[in-house]
């Protein structure tokens, strides 16, 4: 049984949000950061990974991304903020 992971990216320090979810995201934060990740990321400019959540299965994270997706933006900006205050670019830990 293979993980999976939510995330979120971000252009800037409370800038754009993105969040998704993967099996394995090493893989998906660099096609985030080549512009092949998604249209949305590329227009916006969202290369910075600032929130990382594993889970034991890719369906786990699936119900994690729907439910963040319906959050309030602020719910959003505390739960990165929680965990990376600085909005550190967390790609390195996850490459």
């Amino acid at each position: 049984m293979r993980g999976g992971y939510t995330y979120i990216m971000a252009n800037r320090m409370y800038g754009v949000l993105y969040i998704g979810v993967t099996a394995d995201i090493a893989l998906r934060v660099h096609q985030h950061k080549t512009g092949l990740g998604s249209r949305f990321c590329r227009r916006y400019g969202i290369d910075r990974l600032v929130l990382v959540e594993e889970y034991p299965t890719i369906e786990e994270a699936i119900v994690r991304e729907k439910q963040l997706k319906h959050w309030e933006r602020a719910w959003k900006i505390e739960l990165i903020e929680a965990a990376n205050p600085e909005w550190h670019d967390l790609s390195q830990f996850h490459s």
